[in-house]
């Protein structure tokens, strides 16, 4: 089982890493771990960035099993919280209509746009294999986690 971690160490340890490296990559390859680690009862955790020229939602780091490597804008949870700019709590994934099922062990999922400069430029996704498991805490973390990745976000580079 996992070791669920307090908020504000998941963020302290969120703004480290953040503060010390410019790395896209790294960093949300990092994030992905880090919630990997300390969110209980999830299945999966990661990020989709958005492809200019096509305006899909395109995956980045994450960790769990392969995930679908590419949502067209609007599809799926994602999509839909992406395209409409604010979180996006889904109890039951088997009754969003459109749910794209990346893993059939997926049962809920929360979506969090990531906001740059006032353009979302990614969204944050976490599955889980229960129920209703994604409480007011929980997303609270999530948001403020996407906001400071959202502040951040210009001085990231992909080399």
């Amino acid at each position: 089982m996992k070791e669920a971690a307090r908020p504000e160490d998941v963020l302290a340890f969120a703004d480290a890493v953040l503060s010390g490296e410019t790395n896209l990559n790294a960093n949300l390859a990092n994030i992905a771990a880090l919630l990997g680690q300390f969110l209980p009862r999830i299945n999966w955790v990661g990020f989709y960035l958005l492809e200019r020229a096509s305006g899909d939602w395109v995956l980045g780091p994450f960790a769990g099993k392969p995930a679908c490597t590419r949502i067209a804008p609007q599809r799926g949870v994602v999509g839909a919280a992406l395209g409409d700019r604010q979180t996006l709590v889904v109890d039951n994934v088997l009754e969003f209509p459109g749910h794209i099922a990346c893993d059939d062990a997926s049962r809920s999922e929360v979506v969090i746009p990531i906001i740059s400069q006032d353009v979302v430029v990614a969204g944050l996704d976490v599955d889980s294999p229960e129920f209703s498991r994604f409480a007011a805490p929980d997303v609270e973390l999530l948001e403020e986690l996407c906001r400071r990745l959202g502040t951040h976000w210009q001085s990231f580079h992909w080399y």
